[in-house]
């Protein structure tokens, strides 16, 4: 174990990392559920989208834990998932092997990017006061996340807002979930955030917020590589759109990944001095590995999972804490109706609470430089507004550049960075045409 993951380098035990990983994946088993729903619109079986969904997790963050030996999980994507059924799907009327196709070839492009380190380039350029930024906007985007799975804050007259039965029913469980968390916490109980959430589970069965999902305990088979190329050349039109919808997945998933590493690996406390992060390449090269790999099976893009910070704030620090949480994705395929029965009440609380421990980083950002404080205000804000960390990676970058551009900081600016404004200002024009 030390040789192969370095945890007294690293300052933390088996012990720690296991417990670590089981956090991360409790804080992200909802995606076993959520992901085949949302596909499933686009005509695909729940069933088989569970096991691909399943299955290629458990590779990619294995591949993350073994070779990157970083401890974060990857996952079919929030977000792209919906955009692959009700965009793509729904609303181009494509089908949903048209839609793998181009999933599958933006994981192929990824694998050249990252085979020739285009994109560990990319994550070094990003300037140090965005990188905490990012990790910040990140808490507070997980954070807003829980508030709404648990039903805390919802929509209202006012865009969101506290719910009228915040303090009962799921969102009351939520709540009560928090408090006991908070505790734990303050304590120095280990493994408070686990635990917190096995009460918050019990607690939730007499109210009715906890049952049993029922269903088989044996895994259904993924999809083997249903793609259509020949639905891509069945017209100019189709082909255009290839291009656009291959494109959008592939902007969005790249800074989504990156935003998640940054922050992640800065709460962790391995970023470099140099502000880079060990073993990028083998991370990204896991996140590639997913995506393509994905696409074969039959689910939407694989990316990094922000939820990767509950593991990481319970103390995993290496590839153990990913390999343990690539264990449990494996033991999900037989085990089905039990982790659908975990309420969205009792992970709510990890979420809320991650954010304690990652906007730490944004205290070091010098807001009274305006070149750099308004461009990290603007990447935290948008990323909860926007409800989008790739948006609020956008805004902070254009911001930065387009600032110190202006302002005589132009030497400041990374080459790279201007690679990323075109880049940005292409996703900018692509999305338009959808």
């Amino acid at each position: 174990m030390e040789r192969i993951f370095k945890l007294r380098e690293r300052k933390t035990d088996v012990r720690t990392e296991i417990m670590a990983g089981v956090i991360t994946f409790m804080t992200m088993a909802y995606i076993l559920v959520i992901n085949p729903t949302i596909l499933s619109a686009s005509g695909m079986s729940f069933e088989r989208v569970f096991a691909a969904t399943a299955i290629i997790s458990a590779v990619a963050t294995l591949v993350m834990g073994l070779f990157a030996n970083l401890p974060f999980a990857l996952s079919a994507g929030m977000g792209l998932n919906a955009f692959f059924s009700y965009t793509v799907c729904v609303g181009m009327g494509y089908s949903w092997r048209w839609a793998l196709t181009a999933i599958f070839c933006e994981g192929v492009i990824f694998l050249l990017l990252t085979f020739f380190n285009i994109r560990e380039a990319i994550v070094n350029s990003i300037p140090t006061s965005l990188k905490k930024a990012i990790g910040a906007g990140i808490g507070f985007f997980i954070a807003f996340i829980g508030l709404q799975n648990a039903g805390i804050v919802v929509g209202g007259a006012t865009l969101v807002e506290l719910s009228p039965d915040w303090f009962r029913g799921a969102a009351g469980v939520a709540m009560l979930g928090l408090v006991i968390t908070s505790i734990l916490l303050v304590k120095k109980v280990k493994g408070a955030i686990l635990i917190g959430m096995i009460a918050t589970t019990l607690l939730g069965i007499p109210f009715g917020v906890t049952r049993y999902a029922g269903g088989k305990f044996l895994p259904s088979a993924p999809y083997f590589c249903p793609f259509a190329f020949n639905e891509i050349f069945a017209n100019g039109k189709s082909v255009f759109d290839f291009i656009v919808v291959l494109f959008t997945f592939l902007f969005v998933d790249m800074f989504d990944t990156v935003g998640t590493l940054i922050g992640c690996a800065g709460k962790s406390g391995i970023i470099r001095p140099d502000g880079s992060i060990p073993n990028c390449r083998e991370a990204l090269l896991a996140d590639a590995i997913g995506t393509t790999g994905g696409a074969m099976l039959g689910t939407s893009t694989v990316t990094t999972f922000v939820e990767s910070a509950s593991g990481v704030a319970a103390g995993g620090r290496t590839g153990l804490t990913a390999v343990t949480t690539s264990v449990m994705f494996l033991l999900a395929l037989f085990l089905e109706p039990l982790f659908a029965s975990i309420p969205s009440a009792a992970t709510s609380p990890a979420l809320m609470i991650v954010v304690v421990m990652m906007i730490s980083p944004i205290k070091e950002i010098d807001f009274n430089d305006y070149a750099d404080g308004i461009p990290a205000f603007l990447c935290v804000l948008f990323m909860v507004c926007a409800y989008s960390i790739s948006d609020g990676i956008m805004f902070g970058i254009l911001s930065y550049v387009l600032i110190n551009a202006l302002t005589g900081g132009i030497r400041k600016i990374d080459r790279m960075s201007w690679v990323l404004v075109v880049l940005f200002v292409l996703r900018i024009i692509m999305k338009a045409m959808v």
